[in-house]
C-alpha cells in the first residue's frame, strides 16, 4: 500500500518558540480569559495579559535562581494551572521542563531527574519534596526544589523582581523551532523509561497544523476544555499547547472523585480522555438507570443511540428511528450531556483503542469522539478522526504533515513534524526507533481506502498457541474492559494449548451491580467465586470471542484477587499494563488455568 502523506497547512519555518505565543496571545487579545483557575467552589478567569504577567514574573524568578538556556528543570505535580504557569516559565527562561508523574516511586524520580541532567525541581507538594530529598544525594547537580504548596513559586517570583525586563526578553528569544522543549520518559512497561527529546517545533507545527483541521472544536465561539489527565502524559500536554496556540479557555482539575461537579461548574466545550472514562461514564449510567428501575429504558435508549449513529454513514436515520432518537434525547440523553456539564460537543480520545459501539453511543446521544493515535515520540496525535470526517472503529487520517507507512510485516510507521528528535543520551535506541526516516512505533495496523487508521495490535504482545495461531489479545481486552464488573483484564497464551483470561473486578462498579442483582453487601472476595458473578464475567467472555475466530477465543478465565493497578505495579502512568510483571506476580494463576486442559 502506498504512503499516506498529507502535506503541511502551517507553513514550514524554523522561527518562534512555544514561550512567544504567550506574548502574541497578551498583545493581539490582552483581555480574552485564555484559563479558569480554582477558586472556591467557582472559577477565576485568567486573561492572555494576566497569564503573560504571571509567566514573566515566575520566569524572571528562574533566571535569578541560576537556570540558564538549556539546563533542566524537573516538574512533579498533580493537573493544575500552576502546572501549565511552570511549563511557560521554563520555557520562557529558555530552559526545558522535565515532567515527572506525582505519583512515580522514588527509584523513577532518582533516575529521570539524573538521566536528564535536573538542575532544579519543582514539586507540589511537601511530601514530593520528600521524595526528591529522600534520593537527592542519587542525582548529581540538582541545586534547586521548589513546592508549590510550600510556597517556592511566590519565592521565586520575589527573587525574580530585580530581573531586568530586556534580560527576560533575550532569554525568551534565546530558542526556537528546532531547540529542545522538554524530554518526556516514557511509561515503561519493560525496563528503564526512555527520555523522548521532543522541541518547540514538534509541538509548535503539529499545533498549528492540528488548529486548522480541529478549528470547529478549538476555535469555536466559547471554546473550552477541562484538563484532568496528567500533564506528565503528552497526550494533555499537546492539548495543553494546543490551547495556548488557539486561545480555547482552559481549566485544570486535579481530583477524579470531583470530576462531575467540575464539569457541571465549568461547562466545557470539549474534553480529552482515555476510553476508561468514557467506559466509566457509560457503565455508570446503565448501573444507575437499571438500580432507579429503568434499566429496559436506557437499554432501549442506548440501542437508539447507536442505531442512530451508524445511520450517519448510510444515508441518515429514517422517519421512526429519528422519532425514537428524539423521545430519548429528552429522557436520557439530555441528562448524560448535562453530567458533563452540558455544553460538550466533542470528545478527544487517545491513549487505547475505544470500539465502535461506545463511538457510536456518544456520537448518538450528542457528543461525538474525536478518536485519534500517537506516541510519546509523535508529540501525542499522528492521526485524528475531525469534525468534517469521522470514521467510528478507526483513529482516523493523519494530520497535516504527518505521514504513515504500514511495513510488510503490518507495522505503523511514521514521520512528520510531530516526530522527536531522539531518545535522551540513547543512540542505540533512537537507531533502532527511527530507520530511512520513518519512526517505528511497535505497533500493528492497517490503512483503509480512504487514508483512515485501524491500530490491529502491538508487534511485542502478539501471543502466538502452541498451534501457531497469531493472536493479538488487544480486541479481547478492550471487549472485556467494556463490561461494567470489569476493571482490568490481560490475555495469555502464549505458547499455550488455548487463549484464556486474567480478569479483575471493578471495585467501584460492584456494589451497584450487586444491589441491582439482588446480592447487596457483595465483597470483592466474595465476588471473585460468587456463581452470578462468575456466570457474567462468561457472558462478557462469550461477548468479546464474537470479535475473534474460534480458534483465538479466550476457552478459560480466572477472577484475580484485588485489581491491576499503578500502585501495584501492574500499570503504568497511562494505564498501560506491565505484561511481564503481571506474569511474574501471577504465574502460578497461569499455570492453573493450563493445568486441567480447556474447559
Amino acid at each position: 500500500m502506498p504512503d499516506t502523506v498529507v502535506a503541511p497547512l502551517a507553513p514550514p519555518t524554523t522561527e518562534g518558540n512555544l514561550a512567544l505565543t504567550v506574548v502574541r496571545n497578551a498583545t493581539e487579545q490582552p483581555h480574552a480569559v485564555v484559563f479558569a483557575q480554582r477558586a472556591g467552589e467557582g472559577w477565576a478567569d485568567v486573561t492572555a495579559a494576566q497569564f503573560r504577567r504571571d509567566v514573566d514574573a515566575l520566569a524572571k524568578g528562574l533566571v535569578a535562581a541560576g537556570v540558564g538556556v538549556g539546563d533542566r528543570v524537573g516538574l512533579m505535580s498533580r493537573t493544575r494551572y500552576e502546572w501549565t504557569l511552570v511549563d511557560y516559565a521554563v520555557w520562557t527562561a529558555g530552559a526545558v521542563t522535565v515532567p515527572i508523574y506525582e505519583t512515580s516511586s522514588p527509584d523513577q524520580v532518582a533516575w529521570i531527574l539524573q538521566d536528564s541532567g535536573a538542575r532544579a525541581v519543582v514539586v507540589e507538594t511537601e511530601q514530593h519534596a520528600a521524595a526528591v530529598a529522600q534520593v537527592r544525594d542519587r542525582v548529581e547537580g540538582l541545586q534547586d526544589v521548589w513546592s508549590i504548596d510550600g510556597g517556592g513559586l511566590d519565592e521565586l517570583v520575589a527573587a525574580g523582581r530585580e530581573v531586568p525586563d530586556d534580560d527576560l526578553e533575550a532569554r525568551r528569544r534565546s530558542t526556537d523551532r528546532t531547540s529542545l522543549a522538554t524530554i518526556i520518559y516514557t511509561s515503561g512497561t519493560t525496563g528503564r523509561p526512555k527520555g523522548c527529546e521532543l522541541t518547540h517545533g514538534n509541538f509548535k507545527d503539529l499545533a498549528e497544523n492540528a488548529q486548522r483541521k480541529l478549528e470547529q472544536v478549538v476555535e469555536a465561539e466559547g471554546a473550552s476544555t477541562l484538563l484532568f489527565l496528567p500533564l506528565a502524559h503528552v497526550f494533555a500536554r499537546f492539548i495543553q499547547v494546543l490551547c495556548v496556540e488557539a486561545g480555547a479557555r482552559m481549566g485544570h482539575s486535579a481530583d477524579i472523585k470531583t470530576l462531575l461537579p467540575d464539569f457541571a461548574s465549568f461547562r466545557p466545550t470539549f474534553i480529552l480522555a482515555v476510553p476508561r472514562v468514557f467506559e466509566k461514564v457509560y457503565n455508570s449510567a446503565e448501573q444507575t438507570a437499571t438500580g432507579d428501575g429503568k434499566g429496559a429504558i436506557f437499554a432501549r435508549a442506548a440501542a437508539t443511540a447507536i442505531a442512530w449513529s451508524e445511520a450517519q454513514d448510510t444515508g441518515g436515520p429514517g422517519l421512526l428511528l429519528r422519532g425514537q432518537h428524539k423521545v430519548f434525547d429528552l429522557l436520557v440523553y439530555g441528562k448524560l450531556r448535562a453530567a458533563l456539564g452540558g455544553r460538550v460537543q466533542y470528545a478527544v480520545s487517545g491513549g487505547a483503542p475505544l470500539g465502535t459501539r461506545l463511538g457510536h453511543f456518544f456520537r448518538g446521544i450528542g457528543v461525538v469522539v474525536l478518536e485519534g493515535y500517537g506516541l510519546t515520540e509523535t508529540t501525542a496525535p499522528a492521526t485524528v478522526n475531525t469534525p468534517e470526517r469521522v470514521k467510528i472503529g478507526t483513529v482516523g487520517r493523519p494530520l497535516p504533515g504527518v505521514g504513515i507507512r504500514i511495513a510488510d510485516d503490518g507495522e505503523v510507521l511514521i514521520q512528520g513534524v510531530n516526530v522527536f528528535a531522539r531518545y535522551h543520551d540513547n543512540p542505540e535506541a533512537t537507531a533502532d526507533a527511527v530507520r530511512d526516516g520513518w519512526f517505528h512505533t511497535g505497533d500493528l495496523g492497517e490503512v483503509d481506502a480512504d487514508g483512515f487508521l485501524r491500530i490491529t495490535g502491538r508487534k511485542k504482545e502478539i501471543l502466538v498457541t502452541a498451534g501457531g495461531k497469531n493472536v493479538a489479545p488487544a480486541v479481547l481486552e478492550d471487549r472485556l474492559r467494556a463490561h461494567p464488573l470489569v476493571s482490568q483484564c490481560m490475555v495469555v497464551g502464549d505458547g499455550k494449548p488455548f487463549i484464556a483470561a486474567l480478569v479483575t473486578l471493578d471495585e467501584e462498579m460492584l456494589p451497584s451491580w450487586a444491589k441491582n442483582h439482588g446480592k447487596p453487601g457483595l465483597s470483592l472476595d466474595a465476588a471473585r467465586t460468587d456463581p452470578d458473578v462468575r456466570a457474567e464475567i462468561g457472558q462478557a467472555v462469550a461477548d468479546a470471542n464474537t470479535a475473534v475466530s474460534k480458534a483465538e477465543s479466550i476457552r478459560k478465565f480466572v477472577i484475580l484477587p484485588g485489581d491491576f493497578t499503578e500502585e501495584s505495579g501492574h500499570l503504568t502512568p497511562s494505564l498501560k499494563l506491565k505484561r511481564n510483571l503481571v506474569m511474574r506476580d501471577f504465574g502460578d494463576e497461569v499455570e492453573e488455568l493450563y493445568a486441567g486442559g480447556r474447559d
